[in-house]
């Protein structure tokens, strides 16, 4: 008897959620980390940082627990929190969020997503625009939406799309524009014109504006604008961030969505029988986090910064070709010079060859697309100064010998 439904079968292998054989398909992430424990290598794969964040975030969730906040907090998020969200976007962007409707605390911006996307899709016709390479839960929750994916390249060397392929691809059937920005896997910060486009066509063909900013005060080059800044925008857009990478806390899992009340009304139907509500004594500490000085946010930024000249140094006297990035925790890079057009199994050699751990930006790429991604890999620099400088050490072998540590 097969217990699963052949229509989620066929949408969930066509997402990637399946191998062949019907088995639920292990991601690169999951196998190159177990490579970095199997071989002793640094793991500059997955994006979390291996540092706590400031110490008043933590006290202030020990001191949550302690005075007894550990039930269920209101299912929209506990007002303060709430309170925080708004004020933090009046503060750094002049948005004004009524934070008894137009927010929802969620679990992490990914559970932010999935509400949002399950809410708003209508049904199979419904088209959903990403940008490509593409964080990679964008396509398993379009996919469980049972919407139609459509992307847009970001090529090398500057990742910007190109504004005509934009709007090709965006339609009467677009029913969201879903915009990373800083973007991950690339590192890009979309240019003005670029933005200005994307509201321009959602106004043209009705569709809504869905923004990940989980990287907002990662911008290395210049503030951050959220596209719910800019004229007709505010209306048709929900707005999606969290805590994980402001503040070095990606395990507690706290993210928000805010918008258009009706909107939000509809996610929240959704997120209620998801998770219903996450991370009570967590909530007020991140909420102590959003109301610290402008200090802390420009110096979590510049700190990242030196990160990543220091890992793009190591990787580009390596022999990698660099693509400097413009925000976020990733440096994408080019192998071709060292015999990695398969990036695939080059990043599977480099544990082994060099004692580092990387992911090859096809992960991030649809099928049909990956070879136009051949040779680049991304790898994080959101680990501790002396991590990345060991990695380097490391590294310098590939150019040198192209062997081991």
């Amino acid at each position: 008897m097969d217990i699963i439904p052949g229509a989620w079968r066929r949408t969930a292998a066509g997402a990637g959620l399946l191998s062949p054989q019907g088995e639920v398909a292990p991601t690169i992430f999951a196998e190159m980390s177990a490579a970095a424990v199997r071989t002793g290598a640094i793991n500059l794969g997955q994006g979390f940082p291996d540092e706590d964040g400031p110490s008043v975030v933590l006290d202030a969730a020990r001191d949550a627990i302690a005075q007894g906040a550990n039930q269920y907090p209101p299912g929209r998020g506990i007002p303060d929190l709430r309170a925080a969200i708004s004020e933090h976007q009046q503060r750094f962007y002049g948005l004004d969020v009524d934070s008894d409707t137009e927010v929802i605390v969620t679990a992490g911006a990914t559970e932010a997503l999935t509400a949002t996307l399950l809410a708003l899709i209508d049904g199979p016709d419904d088209e959903v625009v990403v940008f490509e390479p593409y964080y990679d839960s964008y396509a398993a929750a379009v996919a469980l939406a049972g919407a139609r994916l459509r992307t847009v390249a970001l090529r090398a060397p500057g990742f910007q799309p190109d504004l005509d392929e934009l709007a090709a691809a965006v339609t009467d059937r677009t029913r969201i524009i879903l915009v990373n920005d800083p973007h991950n896997p690339t590192g890009a910060v979309f240019t003005p014109q670029v933005q200005a486009e994307v509201v321009r066509l959602a106004e043209r063909h009705d569709a809504i504006i869905v923004t990940d900013e989980v990287y907002e005060h990662l911008s290395f080059d210049s503030p951050h604008v959220p596209i719910a800044t800019l004229p007709g925008a505010a209306e048709r857009t929900l707005t999606i961030s969290s805590a994980g990478k402001t503040f070095s806390v990606t395990g507690w899992k706290i993210g928000w969505v805010h918008g258009p009340a009706a909107l939000i009304t509809a996610v929240l139907t959704v997120k209620q029988y998801l998770t219903y509500v996450n991370g009570s004594p967590f909530q007020p500490a991140v909420a102590v986090g959003l109301r610290m000085p402008d200090a802390y946010f420009s110096d979590a930024r510049d700190a990242l910064r030196a990160k990543h000249r220091l890992l793009g140094d190591a990787l580009s006297a390596a022999g990698f070709t660099v693509h400097t990035p413009q925000g976020g925790y990733f440096t994408v890079a080019d192998a071709t010079a060292l015999g990695g057009t398969d990036t695939a199994a080059f990043c599977r050699a480099l544990p082994e060859r060099a004692g580092v751990v990387a992911i090859p930006l096809s992960a991030f790429v649809s099928a049909g697309h990956r070879a136009d991604y051949a040779g680049l890999v991304r790898f994080a620099a959101c680990k501790r100064t002396e991590v990345l400088e060991e990695a380097a050490r490391r590294l310098s072998a590939l150019h040198s010998t192209g062997s081991t540590r």
